[in-house]
């Protein structure tokens, strides 16, 4: 067997794989601005209403299913598939020690079906389906692996500020790829071509874009354990990950418990932060009756501005520690959500006041809570922790939809709804507050860093 590779932890070198890891949160983050958040959705429901010709159903493997419901049991499958791909992605990745490959076939995965939605016109609203599925599933199997090398790659004092960087510059990239694309979407007609086409490039280029700014990362990332599982083969390999992960749960209960604290305090004000971020769109259009300029200007800024903030936050993490900025992160978002319910109908300023608000915590609560987490998860087993750190985020977002949908039917107001949200804030800052997390530090074998 070879003698594993010496790795240069020198503070140069470490710097050096430090802006290669940022360059990641750049090409990624064109998948979830440029095709999940404003084109995907409503173009593939134009398709399958195309489709349907005026029937009231499309047919979906044998299911008779409504066109303006498709997407939404579209990106329901895609959840499914992303719970069981990461957990086997991070246990792999643990497993074998080729953190770098898997993140690589993942990323490429993902930017080819995004590209390959190109050919998704005419009616084709199945390969749209499919190709949304392996795209975000992709998505977040790369991602689990990509957060997994934060503690590898920084020291427990630079942990904050290298998550808040990476998160940072992914709100750049993925903002700067939408300015063009929305300039495109625009302006289709009078460059002359159909917003249908207009679309189909945007989707294409997040694909271009994410492909080709992964290769920076794939050369500067190193991996540190030996191929563990190199001679196994792959499906031996994967077997063994999956038993892994089993005893990593367990772990999580047995021997970690104040890490499972901490994961419950993050589903709690993450399910307010996810919930927050995809209502309010309807929210602006629905309750404040602003229009679609004013919704995509607000889009544009926020993505902006949530790089400033993150970079913020991270450094004032740095001064009076991580807990204490997450903690009063949170009392900003139930500020910003308080604030919301009592903004006046067609009052775009104010709305464009509370995105700004939204901005500046958003980016940092996400990123601060990222390099939290790396300190109470175990040396090599951060891939698997991070994998249900990943679960906690996808599975916790049903629950504060739920409530919001709750506050609406009971209520028949979306101010009511858009309140309701505050519970989450409340019970993760709680739980958070609650966790000893000195102890919790220690206790996977790590060192307290001297602010956190």
């Amino acid at each position: 067997m070879a003698s594993p590779q010496v790795i240069d932890e020198s503070p140069q070198a470490r710097t050096r794989e430090q802006k290669g890891w940022y360059w990641y949160d750049w090409a990624n983050s064109a998948f979830p601005t440029t095709v999940m958040t404003v084109f995907l959705g409503p173009y593939l429901t134009e398709i399958a209403e195309q489709a349907a010709n005026g029937a009231p159903f499309v047919d979906v493997i044998g299911f008779d299913v409504r066109p303006s419901a498709y997407y939404s049991f579209v990106v329901g499958v895609a959840a499914v598939c992303q719970i069981v791909v990461m957990l086997i992605a991070g246990a792999l990745a643990d497993h074998t020690g080729r953190k770098k490959e898997i993140m690589g076939f993942f990323a490429y995965l993902g930017s080819a079906a995004t590209l390959l939605m190109w050919f998704v016109a005419d009616g084709a609203y199945l390969l749209g389906g499919v190709l949304f599925i392996v795209g975000q599933t992709s998505f977040a199997a790369a991602f689990v692996v990509y957060n997994s090398f934060l503690p590898q790659i920084s020291t427990p004092e630079e942990r904050d500020s290298v998550s808040a960087r990476g998160w940072g510059f992914g709100y750049l990239g993925g903002g700067l790829l939408l300015v063009v694309n929305l300039g495109l979407f625009l302006n289709a007609e009078a460059i002359g071509i159909s917003t249908g086409t207009a679309v189909r490039l945007a989707l294409a280029s997040a694909g271009l874009w994410w492909g080709g700014f992964t290769i920076i990362p794939l050369l500067r990332l190193r991996n540190r354990r030996g191929e563990a599982a190199a001679d196994e083969g792959a499906v031996r390999a994967v077997a063994l990950s999956v038993r892994q992960l089993g005893r990593t749960i367990r772990d999580l209960v047995t021997r970690y418990p104040l890490t499972l604290v901490f994961l419950l305090a993050y589903i709690a004000y993450n399910d307010g932060v996810q919930t927050v971020i995809s209502f309010s769109a309807t929210y602006a259009d629905q309750e404040l009756r602003l229009g679609e300029t004013e919704r995509i200007g607000a889009i544009l800024m926020v993505q902006f501005v949530a790089f400033f903030g993150a970079i913020l936050l991270g450094r004032i993490a740095v001064r009076i520690g991580t807990r204490k900025t997450v903690l009063w992160s949170l009392a900003g978002w139930c500020g910003v959500v308080a604030a919301a319910y009592f903004v006046p109908p067609e009052r775009p300023l104010l709305f464009f006041a509370l995105g700004f608000a939204i901005a500046i915590v958003m980016g940092g609560t996400q990123a601060l809570s990222r390099s939290l987490f790396s300190h109470v998860i175990p040396k090599g087993r951060e891939a698997e922790y991070y994998s249900l750190y990943e679960i906690s985020d996808k599975g916790a977002t049903l629950i504060g939809s739920f409530t919001l949908g709750l506050a609406l039917q009971l209520t028949d107001s979306y101010r009511y709804g858009i309140v309701s949200l505050v519970i989450f804030f409340v019970i993760g800052g709680v739980l958070l507050a609650s966790v000893n997390l000195p102890k919790a530090i220690r206790a996977a074998g790590n060192d307290v860093p001297e602010r956190i």
